[in-house]
């Protein structure tokens, strides 16, 4: 008789595993084969925390109120959409398709996001590497740097707040 164990997602739903799934199932984990954010609603609930207090802090906001870009940042795996309008004042944020046509069209993996939030990967290398397409003037899209920047300062709390880390 195969070794039975129980598996529980994010949400409590529990699975009984063989031993053999469990072993595969602990193994994608430990290597990061899963999305770290479950669904959209899930990453949708982190960019909003994480704006929100971007937009709190003028010092964090002034490269982008400074510049008067619009940026539409979409997210892969899950999807998202996001759009930071600083040609107002406060910078305008939009969830999902924005009427604004944007300066800069940035695509991404969610998890390329999460890496560069918590450090474990920078914008340059992800740009380099062809993990953050970018569609736009080259020169603005070093802004990206920093607003990545000051987003690593609350990220890793956001998280932690969620119970996500």
């Amino acid at each position: 008789m195969p070794v039975v164990q129980n598996v529980c997602n994010w949400t409590g739903q529990c699975n009984k595993l063989s031993y053999m799934e469990g072993i595969v199932w602990q193994t994608v984990l430990q290597l990061g084969l899963m999305p770290f954010f479950q669904d959209s609603e899930q990453l949708y609930t982190c960019l909003r925390a994480l704006f929100e207090r971007l937009r709190q802090q003028e010092e964090a906001m002034r490269p982008l109120t400074s510049s008067r870009l619009v940026i539409r940042l979409r997210y892969m795996q899950p999807e998202a959409e996001v759009t930071v309008n600083a040609r107002h004042n406060p910078v305008q944020v939009a969830y999902g398709p924005a009427a604004s046509q944007p300066v800069l069209d940035v695509e991404l993996a969610a998890d390329t996001f999460h890496h560069i939030l918590l450090d474990k990967l920078s914008v340059r290398t992800a740009m380099a590497e062809k993990q953050i397409r970018v569609n736009g003037p080259f020169m603005k899209a070093m802004l990206l740097v920093e607003l990545f920047r000051q987003g690593q300062k609350v990220y890793p709390e956001i998280l932690r707040t969620r119970g996500l880390i």
